[in-house]
């Protein structure tokens, strides 16, 4: 009976501390991150006029929330971006638009690693399309984009709540472009988008 009280005890210590040692990490995560945009530019808008936007580094915000250690959701917000819209038909440069793609993933982490953090996302993103400026009014694209995104990434934790922070992004966008009022076909962002930056856990 004295065994089987030390064992229940000694089993009791071990799950009390394993669940400390979770309600340590918070429910809550904040990172800031510089990404590069790599856009893929593709479409049929794309080969008709051969359309392309600029690649940019820019500054993103992530917002996490835990709902156990293992599975999380993260909202990844920026402001609108602007970017130099070329067409090698035209010969250069045929103006600017600027897109907002705030992204909403869910999350899984892998908790097995100590203070290495890895995790894999999936979700989507809607992207809206402000300020176009192509062709002096003659050309335009649809404001609306909604599509999926893909996540792999991990943490490196420095401490109790700072980490380091490596993020990898394929988020799909695309929209309609239209020249005098007659659609041309699909354009297609599809950028590719590599983060480093730092997160904050509480």
């Amino acid at each position: 009976m004295k065994k089987t009280l030390l064992a229940v005890a000694a089993l009791c210590a071990l799950t009390s501390g394993a669940a400390m040692a979770q309600q340590q990490d918070g429910k809550w995560q904040v990172r800031l991150r510089a990404v590069n945009i790599d856009a893929a530019n593709k479409g049929s808008a794309a080969d008709a006029l051969g359309l392309s936007i600029n690649d940019k580094v820019i500054p993103e915000v992530d917002i996490s929330y835990y709902f156990t250690p293992n599975f999380a959701a993260e909202l990844i917000l920026t402001y609108p971006q602007k970017h130099n819209v070329r067409s090698t038909v035209v010969g250069g440069k045929i103006g600017t638009l600027k897109h907002l793609p705030p992204t909403l993933l869910a999350q899984y982490h892998f908790t097995n690693f100590g203070a290495f953090k890895p995790y894999v996302g999936a979700g989507v993103n809607y992207t809206r399309f402000s300020g176009v400026d192509l062709l002096d009014g003659a050309a335009d694209v649809k404001r609306n984009s909604f599509g999926g995104a893909l996540q792999v990434g991990f943490d490196y934790a420095l401490d109790k709540n700072w980490s380091l922070n490596f993020d990898i992004k394929k988020v799909y966008i695309d929209t309609d472009v239209s020249l005098a009022g007659n659609k041309v076909g699909k354009f297609k962002v599809d950028p590719v988008l590599v983060g480093v930056g730092v997160g904050y856990r509480f």
